[in-house]
């Protein structure tokens, strides 16, 4: 699920706004959750060590959402950061991490970011490519490439569907269920159908990892929040009915369809 693009308050919970038709990544967010990336700071982590952002790295980020993995890159200090966002709140929250002129976060579409050909050495992107329909995600991925100087490196960090020989009527009935309940389209693609996705794109996949979908679980959640942001998180649904009866139902599709979803992550060159 894509990042969260609106401040959390951590002690107290949010209002009943919208709790039946926000999206699932807002409401987590609302509550008090941070990470939001299918595989965890785990997965995030290992993203960015095969990536390997050096100091002369020029780096683009999609979708920074809450800036967790923006945070975690500028401590690698790269020559330059620039996200591209196309919420105005979670760019304004990206910002507040930022110092310097060769950091800024703009506003635009991954699919088409104005940026010049060849202005950067790493991009990488989470959990918003498995929202995109078909040819939105080619358009991303050709985005990445055009973005890329030749030996440049591209990371995503998506949901997938497993085994690589899942049935289309099973991968489309739990597409279905997902964006019931999370509210935003699902479109996750098995790991065999995310590297053909780079290939198409122009990119040769030099690496993957996996990790379990379990964004909802108590062990994930201490390992990503923390113990006492977990127990805020906790306690801020238990006061809202609304949010409890939402999250639950996220939680209950993920348990339901846990042999058949996981998390991966793809780092690919441009040639």
């Amino acid at each position: 699920m894509k990042t969260a693009n609106t401040e959390v308050s951590e002690s107290h919970p949010p209002a009943r706004e919208n709790m039946h038709k926000m999206p699932g990544h807002w409401l987590l967010a609302k509550m008090g959750k941070r990470v939001l990336r299918p595989g965890g700071l785990e997965l995030t982590r290992t993203m960015l060590e095969r990536l390997d952002v050096r100091p002369d790295d020029a780096v683009v980020e999609f979708a920074p959402g809450m800036g967790v993995t923006a945070r975690m890159t500028l401590e690698r200090r790269p020559a330059s950061y620039v996200a591209v966002e196309r919420d105005e709140a979670a760019a304004e929250k990206v910002r507040g991490y930022l110092h310097g002129p060769t950091r800024r976060c703009q506003i635009g579409d991954a699919g088409e970011t104005g940026l010049p050909d060849q202005c950067a050495t790493v991009v990488y992107g989470e959990a918003m490519l498995t929202m995109q329909g078909p040819q939105q995600k080619l358009g991303i991925a050709r985005e990445a490439f055009r973005l890329l100087k030749p030996g440049g490196r591209y990371g995503i960090h998506e949901l997938a569907f497993t085994p690589n020989d899942l049935s289309a009527d099973i991968q489309e009935n739990i597409g279905r269920e997902m964006s019931r309940s999370i509210h935003v389209g699902a479109r996750p693609l098995t790991a065999s159908d995310w590297r053909a996705l780079l290939v198409e794109a122009g990119f040769r996949v030099q690496y993957e990892s996996g990790a379990p979908m379990h964004l909802l679980r108590l062990g994930r959640l201490i390992r990503d929040e923390g113990f006492f942001r977990t127990l805020r998180f906790i306690g801020n649904i238990i006061l809202s009915s609304d949010a409890r009866r939402r999250v639950l139902s996220m939680r209950g599709v993920f348990r339901r369809h846990r042999r058949n979803l996981s998390a991966i992550m793809l780092v690919a060159m441009k040639p």
